[in-house]
């Protein structure tokens, strides 16, 4: 008997598939319509103390390709198919004080589905990690099941917010622990890939008390320019200034940063976000060791909250428990991980010759041999 429920950071959810922190999750009738859908969880638009102002004109768009030239571009082509999205869109331009009935309203209408509150402040100083917790405390007393942690908005252009924040270790873990301090439901950071090294700022994420890490928000990226008009195709006057590049084109960089992390912390828990459409992506993160996977860029483009990749996605576990019965699989749970140590480092694959492999090291005059190289460092 297959079971598609998941405990993950000590929260139960029906299935293990989210609606990600994005524009699909800023509006209560979007979430309900989520959870009727049949979302096991929904992480709402991030919500900070105060209202923000977005951009002129759109503020998301789709990039699509097509098989016989590679031309990438946010127009629409017949036979093009999609290649990822692009947004320069802020957090929600709503604020703490909106959002308190909705969530009410919203868990009173689905108390079995899990709603995580996405939260964001800065962290400057004393004040601003007092507005973190004034976040989690308002969230958590009404309705949230948990909390996550915005730090990689890669919008923010102040030095101590959003993805500024997943850049430094020191600054993820002293927010972490504000939180925690105030928390009475579980905590997870969300970060940047635009780092140097995402286990770092997972680290100090754990350290200062983190329940979870999803991964991650989009990546850095500009619009493409327009050959014929040599515009940006997404500008505002003209002008544009760096966006988050998410969708399919995403997949197997966000792969990786997981597979470093869990390979890394391979108890701790992790949600997996990037280019998730249909359960065979979902399933790379599960067997990597992601515990829960979240959508945006495939539910945007269906009714704006994915009911059929929901549908597409709980048929996908269900045929593929039911086909690896013979294992005795009958959750992710029993799967999960299974293929993180298959990720090993460029040395450890096998060469034609082994003797004459050297690790990337000649035997000439200013190399340092293998064994030397390992004394050295």
């Amino acid at each position: 008997m297959s079971n598609r429920g998941v405990t993950f950071s000590g929260i139960r959810f029906e299935n293990p598939f989210l609606l990600s922190s994005a524009p699909p999750t800023e509006s209560e009738n979007n979430i309900l319509r989520a959870f009727d859908a049949g979302w096991g969880g929904v992480v709402t638009k991030t919500i900070g103390l105060h209202p923000v102002v977005n951009v002129v004109g759109a503020k998301a768009k789709f990039m699509r390709t097509g098989a016989d030239d590679a031309y990438v571009s946010m127009k629409k082509r017949p036979g093009a198919a999609l290649h990822s999205s692009w947004n320069w869109e802020l957090i929600s331009d709503k604020a703490i004080d909106w959002w308190i009935p909705r969530m009410q309203r919203i868990k009173a209408a689905h108390p079995t589905k899990v709603l995580i509150a996405s939260i964001m402040a800065g962290s400057g100083n004393d004040k601003e990690l007092r507005n973190w917790q004034l976040l989690a405390q308002a969230v958590q007393e009404n309705g949230a099941d948990g909390i996550e942690c915005n730090f990689s908005c890669p919008h923010m252009d102040r030095k101590d917010m959003g993805s500024n924040i997943g850049k430094d270790e020191g600054l993820c873990s002293v927010v972490t622990e504000a939180v925690k301090e105030v928390a009475t439901i579980p905590v997870w950071t969300k970060l940047t890939p635009a780092t140097r090294d995402i286990v770092v700022e997972a680290a100090a994420c754990f350290r200062g008390g983190a329940d979870a890490i999803v991964s991650s928000n989009t990546f850095p990226s500009l619009p493409i320019i327009d050959p014929e008009t040599l515009e940006f195709e997404i500008n505002v006057d003209g002008l544009v200034s760096s966006g988050g590049l998410g969708g399919p084109a995403i997949l197997p960089m966000a792969l990786a940063n997981m597979a470093k992390m869990t390979q890394a912390f391979p108890e701790k828990a992790f949600s997996g976000i990037g280019g998730v459409s249909d359960f065979a992506q979902a399933l790379s993160y599960f067997l990597l060791g992601a515990g829960t996977v979240q959508v945006c860029t495939a539910a945007m483009l269906d009714a704006a909250i994915g009911p059929h990749v929901i549908q597409r996605l709980n048929a996908g576990l269900d045929a593929f428990l039911e086909r690896n019965a013979d294992k005795g699989w009958t959750s992710v749970e029993d799967f999960r991980g299974i293929r993180r140590d298959r990720v090993v480092l460029q040395s450890q694959i096998r060469r034609p010759s082994e003797s004459e492999y050297e690790g990337g090291y000649e035997h000439v005059e200013g190399y340092a041999t293998p064994e030397q190289a390992e004394t050295v460092s």
